[in-house]
């Protein structure tokens, strides 16, 4: 039985606009996309870290943690990414209606998907950050050796192997991570970050 018709939204006592005063920067979801391998995890806390070291207010959410708690009941199956990436929506948006700066890094490899959490944010909120690698780097870095379990079919359903991977089409950043190092690719998300006048 669905009740959702007595469920009421109840509006908080400090809003966002107080914690944002309160912090001294805007709040924001910086979702790094790109192909397992690409380096979407060490960048977003790359960057989380030297938010922290400036004194911003910011959290990593990041695939894998997230599928051993909230998501632990999902499969990756292309109906259980899709409720994958849209509960991910719900949990940055509540961050960022904190007054966070949230890093999420996940594949979420479909351009749908991606919109679909675009959407659920304010204009500027949403920072698309396309960490782009041709696939035979991920494969020869394979830091958990996934992409060898993909080719054996070991793994159904791997983004760049059995599934596909639909890039950006106009991204906010572009970190082509074979070609930068992580302290330019800091720079760049900071730089875009103080640009916006987030920071």
């Amino acid at each position: 039985m669905n009740d959702r018709g007595n469920i009421t939204w109840h509006h908080t006592t400090i809003t966002k606009k107080d914690r944002l005063l309160l912090n001294g920067h805007k709040s924001c979801v910086l979702w790094f996309t790109g192909l397992s391998g690409s380096g979407k995890s060490t960048l977003a806390n790359a960057v989380d870290h030297m938010l922290f070291q400036e004194s911003y207010r910011s959290y990593v959410l990041d695939g894998d943690n997230i599928r051993h708690g909230l998501n632990g009941d999902l499969s990756f199956l292309p109906e259980d990414r899709k409720e994958n990436i849209r509960r991910i929506g719900e949990v940055a948006k509540l961050f960022v209606d904190s007054g966070q700066i949230v890093c999420t890094a996940f594949i979420s490899p479909f351009l749908e998907d991606r919109e679909l959490v675009r959407n659920m944010f304010e204009p500027g909120e949403f920072i698309e950050i396309y960490v782009n690698c041709p696939i035979f780097v991920c494969e020869d870095r394979d830091p958990k050796g996934l992409y060898k379990k993909a080719r054996k079919g070991e793994i159904p359903e791997f983004t760049g192997v059995s599934s596909p991977y639909e890039a950006p089409s106009h991204p906010e950043i572009i970190i082509d991570s074979h070609k930068m190092t992580i302290e330019q690719s800091v720079d760049k998300v900071i730089g875009y970050l103080k640009d916006k006048k987030i920071l």
